[in-house]
Formats: C-alpha cells, sequence, structure tokens
C-alpha cells in the first residue's frame, strides 16, 4: 500500500495482503482483487534484441502509430510510457502548484500524486463542481463504479480550463472495451487521456501505457517522460498487440459475457449492482465486511473500500474452476 497523507492507498493484486489476513485460506488463492483481464494476450516469441539494446526512436514511434489506429488517435498525439501510473505520477510535475479537482470517489493515486506535487486537491462529485480549478481529473468509466461522463460534457470542462490556462486530465483506462465515446479521436487543446495496455490485454507486468494529449501538453509531456522510458520487450509486445483488433473484438465479447455472468451471481448472493465494466463488477452486500471475510477464508480475494463497507468489486475468474469455488463460496456465504 502507498502512503498519503491521509494515510495508506489499498490496491488491488496484494497476495501478500490476502495471505496475513487469511494465513488458513485454501491455496491457490483466486485473486479477484484487480480489473485485469484475466484472460491475457498470448505473449509472442521476441528477439533478444529487444532485451540487449536500447530501443531505436523508430520502435518506439511505430509503437506510438499501433496505439493511435487502437484508440482512434492522430498519431502525434500519442505519448508511451511505462504504464498510466508513471504518468499519474508525472503530470502533476510538469506544472506549478495550484488547484485540483478531482471527480470522485474513484481512484485513490490520482488526488494522491497531485498532493504529493504540492497541489490543493479537492474532492468534487461532478464536473459541475471543478469551479474555477487550474486542473481537473476525471475517471470514466469510473473506478469502482463504472459512470461514464458524456463526451460533450468532457469537451465544455476542457474548454473552460484551456481559456484560462487550466488542464484537463481524462483516464480512460477501462474503455478499451466498452461502449463509449472516447476524447482520443480529438484531444482538446490542453486535455490529456490516459489509456492503459496491461489492464485489457491482461499483461499488467509489462509496465506500459499512453497518453493522448492536446497542444501544449503534448510537448510538455515528452519532454517531462524522457528518452528511452518503454522497455524494448514492451515496445515489442505492445506493438504486435494493439496491432490486432481481432483479438481485442474477440476479448470485448467474452469479457461482455463474464461480466453479465458474474453480475448474476453477485445478485443471487444478495448483491445490489452498483456498475464497473467488462473488466469489474462493482455490488453493495447487507454485509460487505463480512462476505469479504467469507470469501477470503475460502481463498478467493476482493476489493474492499474503508469508506464504503457494504460494497465490494470483483475481477472477472480466469478458469472453470475459479467460476466455480466463486459460485461456491457466494452461495455458502449467502446460506444457498
Amino acid at each position: 500500500m502507498d502512503e498519503t497523507a491521509e494515510g495508506p492507498i489499498r490496491h488491488g493484486g496484494d497476495l501478500g495482503e490476502a495471505g496475513f489476513l487469511f494465513p488458513q485460506a485454501p491455496r491457490p488463492w483466486i485473486d479477484l482483487s484487480t480489473g485485469i483481464n484475466p484472460i491475457p494476450y498470448p505473449w509472442p516469441a521476441l528477439e533478444a534484441s529487444a532485451f540487449t539494446r536500447l530501443p531505436a526512436k523508430a520502435d518506439l514511434a511505430a509503437l506510438e502509430a499501433a496505439a493511435a489506429e487502437a484508440y482512434g488517435a492522430p498519431p502525434e498525439r500519442v505519448v508511451a510510457a511505462p504504464g498510466t501510473q508513471a504518468l499519474i505520477d508525472l503530470v502533476p510535475r510538469l506544472r506549478p502548484p495550484g488547484r485540483v479537482a478531482v471527480v470522485g470517489p474513484t481512484y485513490a493515486e490520482h488526488a494522491a500524486a497531485w498532493a504529493r506535487a504540492g497541489h490543493t486537491v479537492v474532492a468534487v462529485g461532478d464536473l459541475a463542481g471543478i469551479g474555477e480549478a487550474d486542473v481537473a481529473v476525471v475517471v470514466t468509466p469510473n473506478n469502482p463504479d463504472g459512470r461514464v461522463v458524456p463526451l460533450p460534457d468532457l469537451a465544455a470542462a476542457a474548454a473552460g480550463l484551456a481559456a484560462r490556462g487550466g488542464w484537463l486530465v481524462v483516464d480512460e483506462a477501462f474503455a478499451d472495451l466498452e461502449p463509449v465515446a472516447s476524447l482520443c479521436g480529438a484531444v482538446p487543446p490542453a486535455c490529456l487521456v490516459l489509456r492503459s495496455f496491461g489492464k485489457t490485454y491482461g499483461l499488467a507486468g509489462l509496465r506500459l501505457g499512453f497518453a493522448v494529449a492536446g497542444e501544449p501538453l503534448v510537448g510538455v509531456l515528452r519532454r517531462g517522460i524522457g528518452p528511452w522510458a518503454v522497455s524494448g520487450p514492451a515496445i515489442a509486445v505492445g506493438r504486435r498487440a494493439l496491432a490486432d483488433a481481432a483479438w481485442r473484438r474477440e476479448a470485448d465479447v467474452a469479457r461482455g459475457r463474464d461480466a453479465a455472468r458474474l453480475d448474476a451471481l453477485l445478485a443471487e448472493a444478495g448483491g445490489r449492482i452498483v456498475g464497473g465494466t467488462k473488466l469489474f463488477r462493482t455490488a453493495d452486500f447487507p454485509d460487505g465486511p463480512g462476505l469479504f471475510d467469507r470469501l477470503g477464508r475460502a481463498g478467493i480475494f476482493v476489493r474492499r473500500f474503508e469508506a464504503a463497507p457494504a460494497r465490494l468489486r470483483f475481477g472477472l475468474p480466469p478458469d472453470i474452476p475459479a467460476w466455480d469455488r466463486l459460485a461456491a463460496a457466494l452461495r455458502d456465504a449467502a446460506g444457498v
């Protein structure tokens, strides 16, 4: 967990925490605490040169062109990075301290990164609440409830911020498999859109992400991120995966079926579906802490939220045995 002024930020995927909380749980763990595609893109064979030489500018340009094609963005607007978290940490350091409005509740690292860089951070419920902030941050689809902000609202906010020298940061980390409109095709001035590679392609350990930025942000971002920010293996795998539109379409359909199946299981266990995306589902339960505990003792780790104890977020099981274990644990917890 990362530390902030308000305390630790809890992240999914921490099986060390799971083992500490539930030392007697059966193994292997079923880790449903992340929103990462459980069926990863097939890892291609890589040439040794991907590991032994520095990436060439042409290789990076080809990766950014593949991302531009996948996201419907102009290639000159795309900047590759070693994961979207690296961009979340970098962007606040690229402008003087000011007032930052974060639309939430949402992914806590946004507010934490701006605060660490000396900005004054305020939480707002929607874009209408950003007031005279210098920067606004919005996640759409939102994590953890899947809320989507309409494109016209984002464009209007971007125009208002740009007029006073501000920035709009839009985190579209979960947009790839969702039927939502993206700002990437016509990113406004002084606007930056974040796109995650690892979540969609199930390769989070590769550490690859992208920003699609308008002027003057794209130039500021390129200078800030510096040379050789993305590894040779990440460039090679990213180029291949981003160009594979057929795989992405198949993943879209398959994960949509999985999300619907998960909704049905959670509802049968007494959950009220709050929302989510095709990679995770969020629900409120009559006894969220109790269900978290019972699932943990069954070797199933899900995401909890201290600020909303009734709420749990579930990633997608990776295979039939995991689906069966989850269904049995939920039935047992519900007394069915």
